[in-house]
Formats: structure tokens, C-alpha cells, sequence
């Protein structure tokens, strides 16, 4: 008789499964209550019910399967029941955007989170139009990124601070590629002759004044860069700087 072909394995975990970042330390058979807007989100959007799986990740020890073992209407209880895969490691980029219009500044979060950056440091300068950062706002922008892009780590994002102040606060060892809309070495160029650790200072809408562009260009760890022939908006140009660095020096390498 012909050899029968073995039963198709159930996918796991199932490629639909949502997947939350918890403040809790995870572990085998540890117990998970979320509440809140993500138990909604569970509950009434995915309609998760006893049995179902959930991907959780705690910044720390990397992505976790659980099942949900009851629902309520506030609350769903999980049962952690495997360690998938361990924190990942992530290339070591920081970004230095000035902050901007908060819609912007959004897409800029969401994106830097999305490409990858391991850090994401707000800075004042003379011309931004904003000059605080809701902080609680960031990290959830940052939280539900990762969590669609399946990251196992946050990157933390700094309180804001001016640019002089963050100049001088910068580590020795982290060129700083200072993205000049006066020109500069071609990015790209630039990133792969350059090993990490590595930041990019993006500017704000209408760019650094001659004062702050003389003092980037004045610190020891500055090297200019060009991100091209056009003038981009200051969220454009943190993503495509962001990718080319990722595509030269980081974890696009292959």
C-alpha cells in the first residue's frame, strides 16, 4: 500500500494569535489578569474565549503562548503555558528626532518602533512648535507598534530635553549622524563605513537655525550626512534614515 501522508499540525502558535506586551515578569505556568482596554480588546474585538491562545511579551524575557482560561466582563485570566523565543537583540541606533506637530510625531514613534531602533530620544530645539511629550501617549504608541510588528523589545523614549544639553550628554563611543539638510556625506555611504553604536538627529519643521547647525558640526562625535536631492519633512526623513541605516550597518543585512 502506498505510505498515507501524515496528519497536517495544527499551526502554533496560530498565526492569528494578538499579541500584548504586560508590565508582569513572565515564566512557565505564571498566571496574567489583563484588564483594561486591552481586555476589551481581547473580549469584545478578537472575542477570545476559554481555550485560545495569546502571545505575551514582558520586555524582558522575550514572547510567551497563553491561554485564556476565563473571561469575564473586566477581566481575562491567562495561563502561560510555553517560552517561544528568547529577548531579541536589538542593533544598537538611537533617534534624536526634534519633536513637531504631535499628529507627525506620532507616525514617528510608531515607525522608528517598527524599523527597529533600539532607543528614541525627543530633543527641543529654537524652532519646534511643540516643547512636551506625553509620555504616557508615547509608550502606548510605541507598546501597540511593537506588538503589530511582532518586537520582542521596547525602546525606551527619553524625556524631552534641549539640544545643547543633549550634545553635551552624548557617550564618547555613539557617532552622532546629523542629518543636514546643507548637505553632508551620502547616508548610506556613511552608515556602512561606521559600526554601531550609533544616533541620528533629525530636525524639526524648517530645520536647525546657523547657531545649532554650527554647534551639531563643532561636536566631536558629529558626522553630517545627506539623505538625498530632496527636502523632506522631518517624519520622512527620520523614517528613511532610520531603514538606511538598518539596510547598511544594522539587522537588514541578511
Amino acid at each position: 500500500m502506498p505510505k498515507q501522508p501524515l496528519p497536517r499540525t495544527p499551526e502554533w502558535p496560530p498565526r492569528s494569535a494578538p499579541r500584548l506586551f504586560v508590565d508582569q515578569h513572565l515564566g512557565l505556568e505564571a498566571q496574567v489578569v489583563i484588564e483594561g482596554p486591552q481586555a476589551h480588546y481581547l473580549g469584545r474585538v478578537m472575542r477570545m474565549g476559554q481555550g485560545d491562545v495569546v502571545i505575551l511579551c514582558d520586555n524582558l524575557t522575550g514572547e510567551w503562548a497563553a491561554c485564556v482560561s476565563q473571561t469575564g466582563k473586566r477581566a481575562i485570566h491567562l495561563d502561560v503555558t510555553e517560552h517561544l523565543r528568547g529577548r531579541e537583540e536589538v542593533p544598537d541606533l538611537w533617534l534624536c528626532p526634534a519633536l513637531i506637530k504631535k499628529d507627525r510625531f506620532d507616525m514617528v514613534l510608531e515607525k522608528a518602533t517598527e524599523l527597529g531602533v533600539a532607543r528614541i530620544s525627543p530633543l527641543i530645539t529654537r524652532r519646534c512648535v511643540a516643547d512636551k511629550l506625553n509620555a504616557d501617549r508615547a509608550r502606548t504608541i510605541v507598546t501597540e507598534a511593537a506588538e503589530q510588528c511582532a518586537r520582542t523589545a521596547l525602546p525606551p523614549v527619553d524625556a524631552p530635553v534641549k539640544l545643547d544639553a543633549y550634545l553635551r550628554s552624548m557617550p564618547d563611543d555613539r557617532t552622532l549622524f546629523f542629518a543636514d539638510e546643507l548637505g553632508g556625506e551620502p547616508a548610506a555611504r556613511a552608515f556602512a563605513a561606521k559600526a554601531p553604536p550609533a544616533a541620528i538627529l533629525i530636525g524639526p519643521e524648517g530645520g536647525f537655525d546657523d547657531t545649532e547647525r554650527a554647534l551639531i558640526r563643532e561636536h566631536p562625535n558629529a558626522k553630517p550626512i545627506s539623505l538625498g536631492p530632496r527636502i523632506l519633512r522631518a517624519e520622512t526623513a527620520a523614517i528613511a534614515a532610520i531603514a538606511l541605516w538598518m539596510g547598511a550597518a544594522g539587522d537588514w543585512r541578511g
